[in-house]
């Protein structure tokens, strides 16, 4: 379930409406990684595994170097900067500078209804093994 029921925010597309999984995963094939609007409305990576269901994370699209929004790139299986060059790894680890720091992280649940809620990541950055640089 969702964290507690504060800071929960429903995912949304491009026009504003919130995003039911069901109808989401049926048009999305595995490794997808689309960006929907997440927590404060910043655009935000919904990741689909292998076998079809989501990563149960969501990932900041915006690079922690100078705010642009990273593209995922299929191709090389990262996202790429096209900015200044920084890359990251599927989960939004750091793996080619001049990016600081990982991918901003938020939790992915899917409530009752089938709608797509994001909460604040407040916990250990998995990645890191420290304390959340976002929060």
């Amino acid at each position: 379930g969702a964290a507690g029921g504060t800071g929960v925010t429903p995912a949304k597309d491009a026009l504003g409406n919130e995003v039911m999984a069901k109808e989401y995963l049926a048009s999305k094939k595995p490794g997808d990684h689309s960006l929907v609007q997440g927590l404060k409305g910043d655009a935000t990576y919904l990741i689909v595994k292998e076998d079809g269901t989501f990563e149960d994370f969501g990932l900041n699209a915006i690079c922690t170097h100078l705010g642009c929004v990273v593209p995922w790139s299929e191709a090389n299986n990262k996202f790429m900067c096209p900015c200044h060059g920084s890359q990251y790894d599927s989960t939004g680890a750091v793996v080619r500078g001049p990016a600081p720091l990982p991918l901003a992280l938020a939790h992915l649940n899917v409530d009752e209804s089938g709608k797509i809620l994001f909460s604040p990541w407040t916990e250990t950055d998995f990645r890191t093994d420290e304390k959340p640089w976002w929060t």
